[in-house]
C-alpha cells in the first residue's frame, strides 16, 4: 500500500438540501451616488439609510430582513434616479414650450406694435 500521496478526502454529499439563496444586494453604491448627485427630496439619503441596514442585516446572518432592507433600498433608488432624471426633462420641456409660446406670441403683436400713425386727415373730413 502506497501512501506517498496525500488522499483526497470528500466530504459526505448533503442531497436532501437545497442549495443555499444567494445572498442578497444592498445596493449600497448606488444609494451613495443618489445622496452625493442626485439627491431628490432626500430620496438618496433615505436609499442610503435602508442599503446600510440591508448591509449590517447582511453581515450579522439575518438574511430575511436584509432582504426586506434591501428592497426597501431598491426602491427609494429607484425613485431617487428616476425623479432626479424625469424633472429636470420636464422642466426642460416647459422652458422650451414657453420659449416657443413667447415667440409665436410676441411675431403675432408685431403688427400691434408697429402700428404708423398717418399725418392725413382724410378719415375727420
Amino acid at each position: 500500500m502506497d501512501t506517498s500521496y496525500p488522499r483526497e478526502e470528500r466530504p459526505p454529499s448533503k442531497r436532501g438540501q437545497p442549495p443555499a439563496a444567494p445572498a442578497p444586494r444592498d445596493h449600497l453604491i448606488w444609494a451613495i451616488f443618489n445622496t452625493l448627485y442626485m439627491n431628490f427630496c432626500c430620496l438618496g439619503f433615505v436609499a442610503l439609510a435602508f442599503a446600510v441596514k440591508a448591509r449590517d442585516r447582511k453581515v450579522s446572518g439575518d438574511v430575511e430582513a436584509a432582504r426586506h432592507f434591501s428592497s426597501k433600498a431598491r426602491c427609494y433608488n429607484a425613485l431617487a434616479t428616476a425623479g432626479s432624471v424625469v424633472l429636470p426633462l420636464l422642466l426642460g420641456a416647459l422652458i422650451v414650450t414657453g420659449v416657443i409660446h413667447l415667440s409665436k406670441l410676441a411675431q403675432e403683436s408685431v403688427g400691434f406694435f408697429t402700428y404708423q400713425f398717418s399725418g392725413s386727415d382724410d378719415e375727420d373730413q
